[in-house]
């Protein structure tokens, strides 16, 4: 037991100060982040929306987060990741608590695409900043850091969000929300201002950048994220709905099941990526092995109707999300080195947006007119060509390192 402890301290061990603040500001930040695992329940029982209405917010919600990610990853090239991180926390926290007051449909999608775009500018920010405060040998393990400090927020988060709802209501959520991101702009500010922070990121960048939009192996990559999460995001919006629905299980067991996410990931998240590290498995391969257990996660939902596999599923899951998100983090970092970080980082951002745009819309309508089992078959379809995806990634790299080799 002794040894399994210090494994897991060891695993910590290395990590700048800045990255420490960094996963502090996001911890406190997401461990507010009630609303969006209640989001389609919110809508469906307080507000009273059809599952088509839903379809369609979420979709507005998706929309915000594409653009925001597109302009959070221009400005951070322009203004800097320090400016837009806190901006967006700052207003984020606002919108948080101006958004519980509309009801109609209309004002609730118009103010989720704009709630979202400040709160989603912030994401390629927050990997620029980690890229700066990270040294190369620790990029991996520091953005395996912060998704910890994600996980623990949203472990947190789900479990008291159902207690919140269960004793004052939804609208408990947003000022929960709304409080925490501005307490998280408020701890940066005293934190890691530009002038406190100093950069440890000492990789060179090239002079003639390339454009992103021409990478075509980083292009492919991302077109197989996007397919990843549009089944990854099926957890947040139909997945939810089927635990009530078809499992009968009240919104505290629901959030006590979207905490175990949470909790898996803080236990084991950090050990898993310090030994997958020393492995001769490549960033991508790890990346197919996530999306490979992510995709199986939904086989098991079709298997009985025994609700304890829905545990299993969770489970399952979430060892696809501790693989596949890390190294993908830290695959579009690298490639970020052969131009402008901002832009690189934004374009990832927006690959998990039109997830977001594509995913609880199409779920929900699939749902709605095929089912849950039809749907979840869907899901393991999108699996199969995603995973196909990223093997061509595999070999178009092998292929430029060849290339790169002969030309040196």
């Amino acid at each position: 037991m002794k040894r399994i402890l210090l494994h897991y301290i060891n695993s910590f061990s290395g990590l700048s100060k800045e990255v420490w603040w960094l996963a502090l500001i996001t911890l406190i930040n997401r461990a507010g982040a009630m609303v969006i695992p209640f989001l389609s329940l919110y809508l469906t029982d307080n507000l009273h929306f059809s599952f088509e209405q839903v379809g369609w917010i979420m979709t507005s919600y998706g929309l915000g987060s594409f653009f925001g990610a597109w302009i959070g990853g221009k400005l951070s090239d322009r203004i800097g990741y320090y400016k837009v991180i806190l901006g967006s926390l700052l207003l984020t926290g606002i919108s948080f608590l101006i958004v519980q007051y509309f009801s109609d449909f209309w004002s609730i999608c118009i103010g989720f695409f704009v709630l979202i775009a400040i709160a989603d500018a912030a994401r390629p920010a927050f990997f620029v900043a980690l890229s700066a405060y990270s040294k190369p040998e620790n990029k991996t393990r520091s953005l395996t850091f912060i998704r910890l400090a994600i996980n623990l927020g949203f472990s947190a988060g789900p479990a008291l969000g159902g207690i919140i709802i269960t004793a004052i209501g939804y609208h408990g959520l947003f000022w929960v929300d709304g409080i925490t991101c501005i307490i998280a702009g408020l701890v940066m500010i005293q934190t890691l201002h530009p002038k406190k922070a100093r950069e440890l990121d000492k990789e060179v960048v090239v002079e003639n950048p390339v454009s992103a939009y021409q990478d075509s192996i980083y292009i492919i990559f991302l077109i197989a994220l996007v397919l990843f999460g549009f089944i990854f995001v099926q957890y947040f919006s139909t997945i939810p709905l089927y635990y009530k629905e078809v499992h009968q299980l009240s919104e505290e067991k629901i959030g006590l099941l979207l905490a175990l996410n949470g909790a898996l990931i803080f236990f084991f998240e950090m050990p898993l990526i310090a030994y997958l590290e020393k492995t001769s498995v490549s960033k991508i391969g790890n990346v197919i092995n996530g999306f490979i257990l992510t995709g199986i996660s939904f086989a098991f939902l079709l298997i009985t109707p025994w609700t304890g596999i829905l545990v299993i599923g969770m489970i399952m899951a979430t060892l696809g999300e501790m693989v596949a998100f890390p190294f993908g983090n830290a695959f579009a970092l690298d490639r970020a080195k052969k131009g402008k970080q901002g832009a690189y980082m934004g374009l990832y951002t927006m690959s998990f947006s039109l997830a977001h745009i594509f995913g609880h819309n199409s779920g929900m309508q699939l749902i709605n007119y095929y089912g849950y089992n039809n749907s979840w078959i869907f899901m393991l379809v999108i699996a199969l060509i995603g995973t196909f995806l990223l093997f061509l990634v595999k070999q178009k790299l092998n292929k430029e390192k060849i290339t790169n080799q002969n030309i040196f």
